[in-house]
């Protein structure tokens, strides 16, 4: 038996018209049609739903808990995981990062290349001298040639090169202030893919979230929530009362 049949039963048991029930409690007879008809979505989350059915049980002689039970097994997505809640809308899923070659790969191969070629040089260098015949008097240009000018050569490029692969740290990532502005919620947050836990944000409240690589959550009151990412005001992520599941990554 759904939760709705339960209640039409428990009405119909006490003796009373979706009209009589509607008076005691307060709640439109509309609404106590949708939700006789097991359809909850009007109530606006699971908090306000849970809080109408606590007063109907009083009325029709039925163990508000049992309602509420049912209520949590049929209708409730705060007793999922948000994790499961995410890997259903692909949230939950890191982006692969593609590997290239390193400037310090780069500058260490450079250096190397440099570096040979410098000790060709010398080799080619010794190599013209050696055939010189000993009757020519050497001369300062002979003295000063080809060997000092060779060996200074991987000194001068090998200097600069060692500076080069300095790597600048990247400062990429995502942080996510949310301000409850308007009223409460509950929300749920995965960051990096490691899961918060469940928390109750309040009315003036606020909350920051940090990641390398993404930040994704849940919230049951987005219109009355405002949210800003890596400093930049986000605009409204919904209504009042409306459920959203978002995911940010670093970069986006």
């Amino acid at each position: 038996m759904s939760l709705g049949q339960r209640i039409q039963d428990a009405r119909k048991s006490a003796g009373m018209s979706l009209d009589d029930l509607a008076s005691l409690t307060s709640i439109r007879s509309g609404l106590l049609r949708e939700m006789e008809n097991n359809n909850f979505v009007a109530c606006g989350g699971d908090t306000y739903a849970r809080g109408h059915l606590r007063s109907i049980a009083l009325k029709i002689d039925v163990d508000p808990l049992e309602l509420v039970n049912m209520y949590n097994e049929e209708h409730s997505s705060e007793h999922r995981a948000i994790h499961d809640l995410l890997v259903e809308n692909n949230v939950a899923t890191m982006p692969v990062e593609r590997k290239g070659i390193s400037m310090k790969t780069l500058a260490i191969v450079s250096v190397s290349a440099l570096a040979l070629a410098g000790v060709a040089q010398i080799v080619i260098s010794n190599s013209k001298t050696t055939v010189i015949p000993e009757k020519i008097v050497v001369t300062p240009t002979v003295e000063v040639s080809a060997p000092p000018t060779a060996s200074a050569s991987p000194s001068a490029v090998a200097s600069p090169s060692i500076s080069a692969p300095e790597i600048v740290p990247n400062t990429d990532g995502v942080k996510i202030v949310i301000s409850a502005a308007r009223g409460n919620a509950s929300i749920e947050f995965v960051v990096d893919g490691k899961s918060q836990g469940k928390n109750k944000i309040f009315q003036g409240e606020t909350k920051t979230f940090s990641g390398t690589k993404s930040i994704s959550f849940y919230l049951s009151n987005a219109g009355d929530m405002d949210l800003t990412l890596n400093g930049r005001q986000l605009a409204p992520l919904g209504v009042h009362n409306q459920e959203v599941r978002k995911t940010f990554r670093a970069g986006e």
